[in-house]
């Protein structure tokens, strides 16, 4: 069960510096270089690595896999992230975040079409209902982060209220996808990994 346990921290002063154009310091001003292909590129994988919280062999996996697929490798490798069942899960809003939908399905909350379900890197296909297993209902983390939420925003998953649990009905396009890594699907094009 592979999961990045770093500091956090330094991932988010990166996320802040970079949008800066300038490294940080006191020289920082200083020394503007334009980034190489290579460092872009690098960088695109790191921040989708980061917020799809997978780690270099299961990024790698996906992407060969991705590879094979028809279609442009960038966006069937966001799509193959996407479908990951602990991001499903926090998509549909029963999880405040993606370490909370992982921790969920590692603790067996979540069920995929009526089967409790402990893989955080399950992948789930179109036409499959991921719910809250019927003891864990009550749970309060669980009810305070369906609490408000818009279950509206993603059109590739449909909520149901009673049941609890959501259906994923096909993959997602592209420009559905709200992440910022737009330029992602474009820089695998080319292998750097």
């Amino acid at each position: 069960m592979a999961r990045y346990i770093g500091p956090k921290s330094k991932i988010a002063r990166r996320k802040v510096l970079s949008r800066r154009n300038f490294p940080p310091g006191q020289h920082g001003q200083n020394r503007r270089r334009k980034q190489s292909e290579y460092a872009v590129m690098l960088a695109e994988k790191q921040k989708a690595k980061y917020t799809y919280g997978v780690l270099e062999r299961q990024f790698r996996n996906l992407f060969e896999k991705a590879a094979k697929a028809e279609g442009i490798t960038g966006e069937v490798l966001l799509q193959l992230l996407e479908s990951r069942l602990d991001n499903v899960v926090f998509r549909l809003g029963i999880a405040p975040t993606r370490a909370a939908a992982r921790q969920l399905v590692g603790h067996k909350h979540i069920t995929v079409d009526g089967k409790v379900v402990n893989i955080p890197s399950f992948q789930v296909k179109p036409g499959m209902i991921v719910a809250v297993r019927e003891k864990s209902k009550s749970l309060e983390v669980i009810e305070a982060a369906l609490a408000g939420f818009n279950h509206s925003k993603y059109p590739w998953i449909e909520w149901d209220e009673a049941q609890k649990g959501g259906k994923f009905l096909h993959m997602p396009e592209r420009a559905d996808i709200p992440e910022n890594s737009q330029s992602l699907s474009c820089t695998l094009r080319t292998k750097i990994i």
